[in-house]
């Protein structure tokens, strides 16, 4: 076992001498720790002494009750203080909080050196180091004894008896469990932990001990998963060795990439299945099965469209899963379509993306109306992109460009660019391009030719037989008015196979 308080003021080499805190004599020392930074209880992980020169101590009796107070609170086993160095005077208020925490107050005599302590502390702590090593054995080992099946849960119920606590994977976002298997956080902690949790990491501390009411409870990363969070409550009011817990958390880590990994295998089947099924290659039965592969509903299902930075669409389909929901998903030109069970809340949706992302929802359809829904989609993905709404379900929305449905907008595409489609089709789309650029650059005949690297007269050839094939006078404002609204729907509604 580690020293004790008391056992390390009993060395007669050191000298130490007790200042308050005689009812802490009993806490166990792990490690001895030297700092000077301000809030010194950031630098702990429970079980040190934690030795300063004095500039880490506030001048003002507030300033030091809180230095011990949140000592106490993060885990540290007692505060040393050299003498005749940098401390300001210590209050009486602070003599008074290490008594009632208690927290041992330690004078270190000048000019013992502090790796005297360190070292006293590591000689008395091999037999402690020797355990710690077979313990984080035992704990890389669970990696081959949790078993093929469920083993995410069997490794979980392995480290926490193996470290005697309760243990929680977490999504830091929103406090679920990072699997959709795990244990859920009680209501208690859930509520309590809520202004405690940083959105986003780097916001906490990524190593804390918190104490609420008589529980301690750390919260601690799981490297390699930027919102994946671990709990540990303690079975007692001893802490677990902080090394063999940083052990843990590397062990969960790879056991949550082994889980992504297999996510990603799923997603590209899933790429391939959406990229065929959208462009009717399967037929109904065909359609039901794989659909059932993939845990999707064959009859109750939408299609789900999004449009944002691809980094914001990434892991979609891991937060989807991880709150249950098991999806399809198709990343092409720039956009994310998904295939999910109707009940997949629209709140969710808006919680696995950032708020910059735009969301399109198709009406609820089964597998015969899998391309009309993709249209739905697409069509609620152009009206959330051009009104101030995230999220649009069809045919929930407002209208958009006057239209009120995908029918519409396909109709007046066909009117207006129809005969240009046609002609372009099994051809480079030079027409449509040229078009979209004439327009864009407010009918610049130079500006054009600039952009698409071409002569101007091969520009002003392009737009007088968009004119031809139309039957539609270019010169007209109107006209022009009328094809950019048509190329808007048409980039809104274009699904490149």
């Amino acid at each position: 076992m580690a020293m004790t308080v008391a056992e390390l003021l009993a060395e007669p080499q050191l000298g130490l001498r007790l200042l308050a805190g005689a009812g802490g004599m009993g806490n166990r020392i792990t490690w001895a720790h030297t700092s000077d930074l301000p809030r010194l209880w950031e630098w702990t992980t429970g079980g040190e002494i934690m030795m300063t020169n004095g500039m880490s101590i506030p001048a003002d009796a507030e300033g030091q009750v809180e230095l011990a107070r949140e000592l106490v609170k993060a885990g540290a086993s007692a505060l040393a203080v050299g003498e005749k160095m940098h401390a300001p005077e210590l209050r009486p208020e602070l003599i008074e909080a290490c008594d009632s925490l208690p927290l041992p107050l330690i004078n270190i005599p000048y000019p013992l050196p502090f790796i005297a302590i360190a070292r006293t502390v590591a000689e008395a702590s091999l037999i402690e180091e020797s355990r710690r090593l077979r313990q984080t054995a035992r704990i890389y080992d669970l990696l081959r004894l949790a078993g093929a099946d469920d083993h995410g849960r069997r490794l979980l119920q392995g480290l926490a008896a193996e470290l005697g606590s309760r243990l929680f994977v977490i999504d830091r976002r929103c406090l679920d469990p990072w699997h959709p298997d795990w244990e859920k956080l009680p209501g208690e902690l859930s509520g309590w932990l809520a202004g405690k949790v940083g959105k986003a990491p780097g916001t906490v501390k990524n190593f804390q001990w918190l104490r609420m009411g008589e529980q301690h409870v750390l919260m601690m990363d799981i490297p390699t998963h930027a919102n994946a969070l671990l709990l540990v409550l303690p079975d007692t009011e001893q802490h677990p060795d902080a090394v063999v817990l940083l052990h843990a958390a590397t062990v969960l880590g790879l056991e949550l990439s082994r889980t992504v990994l297999a996510l990603e295998g799923q997603r590209r089947l899933g790429s391939e299945f959406l990229l065929q099924a959208f462009d009717g290659r399967y037929g109904v039965a065909e359609l039901e099965r794989r659909l059932g592969e993939f845990g999707i509903p064959a009859q109750d299902f939408v299609v789900v469209s999004m449009s944002g930075e691809n980094g914001d669409l990434a892991n979609v389909h891991v937060d989807l899963w991880g709150h249950g929901f098991a999806s399809a998903c198709l990343n092409r030109a720039g956009r994310l379509h998904l295939l999910v069970s109707k009940e997949c809340p629209a709140e969710l949706m808006r919680h696995v993306v950032s708020g910059s992302v735009r969301i399109g929802v198709s009406a609820p359809a089964g597998v015969s109306g899998i391309q009309t829904a993709l249209q739905e989609s697409l069509w609620s993905l152009g009206t959330a992109e051009n009104s101030a709404r995230q999220l649009v379900r069809y045919p929930e929305g407002p209208s958009w460009l006057g239209l009120t449905s995908h029918e519409e907008g396909a109709a007046l595409v066909q009117r207006l660019l129809g005969p240009v489609i046609d002609y372009e089709r099994g051809r480079e789309p030079d027409l449509m391009h040229t078009l979209k650029v004439y327009l864009d650059t407010q009918r610049s005949w130079q500006k054009t030719a600039a952009v698409l690297f071409t002569h101007r007269q091969t520009v002003i050839y392009r737009i007088r037989k968009i004119g031809e094939l139309t039957g539609l006078d270019m010169g007209e404002t109107s006209t022009l008015a009328q094809l950019w609204f048509a190329l808007q729907i048409h980039e809104a509604m274009d699904f490149p196979t």
